[in-house]
């Protein structure tokens, strides 16, 4: 089993939609059995899985009561891909998370599920927080969506700073250029600086995710971004058996 962090230290990068069409394609290009955990309080993720949280709905209760996520597990009606929701209530994970008790909750409940599924995918929270720096000790491998820009080339650089400062035996790093216009000067500079870096175009496909409420595989799987998605997910289903291996 192996958890993949989708984090960015920025907002508007297209972190989930990452985090939504990696889980997919681990499911149904990999036919791995698969779990998407949604962490951010936005819900996004949840949104775009066609989950409606009902107001009664308190995401945060298990991560307060030791109780189990898999309670909590609902189906995407995709064969092998289950969620697990968010809702807004996720605004005071942080504050559950300082607690002494529950310095190790998120790595904790991990663990209980890791007989369960092959791959988690963790659709994480902006910032740097202590929900940040939980998912960072549970996860094997983060990947970090950058626009090519030099701001969020900026957050990438502090982002891998405090990693290397504070998790000396952190999960490797895989930077991927997001959201690229190659029309764009400024664009096509970063890429050549950075011409290993995975990259996923800049695409009407995935802003319609929010209106078809489904991956850009089942709606689009023929486009650029959705190849491009099915790309980088094998090079990470390749890095996984790499580190298995211990290479």
């Amino acid at each position: 089993m192996a958890v993949i962090a989708v984090y960015s230290l920025k907002g508007g990068v297209g972190k989930t939609s990452f985090a939504v069409n990696l889980a997919w394609s681990s499911a149904a290009q990999s036919r791995r059995q698969t779990l998407l955990w949604d962490l951010d309080p936005q819900w996004a993720a949840s949104f775009l899985l066609g989950h409606e949280p009902a107001p009664r709905d308190k995401a945060h209760r298990f991560y307060e009561d030791d109780g189990d996520p898999s309670d909590t597990l609902l189906s995407t009606g995709i064969a092998g891909f289950d969620l697990l929701p968010a809702d807004a209530s996720l605004r005071a994970l942080d504050k559950t998370f300082l607690l002494p008790s529950k310095r190790k909750r998120l790595p904790q409940l991990v663990k209980r599920l890791t007989t369960a599924y092959d791959r988690i995918i963790l659709d994480c929270p902006p910032g740097l927080t202590e929900t940040t720096e939980q998912m960072m000790r549970a996860a094997d491998l983060i990947i970090v969506p950058v626009i090519p820009s030099p701001l969020s080339q900026r957050a990438f650089e502090e982002v891998a700073a405090h990693l290397d400062t504070r998790h000396a035996n952190r999960a490797p790093i895989l930077p991927v250029f997001s959201m690229v216009d190659r029309r764009r000067a400024l664009h096509c500079a970063a890429l050549a600086q950075k011409a290993d870096w995975p990259v996923i175009p800049m695409a009407s496909a995935v802003e319609q995710m929010a209106a078809h409420r489904a991956p850009i595989g089942l709606t689009a799987g023929r486009s650029p971004a959705a190849l491009a998605f099915a790309d980088l997910w094998a090079g990470i289903e390749h890095k996984i058996r790499q580190m298995e291996k211990g290479g």
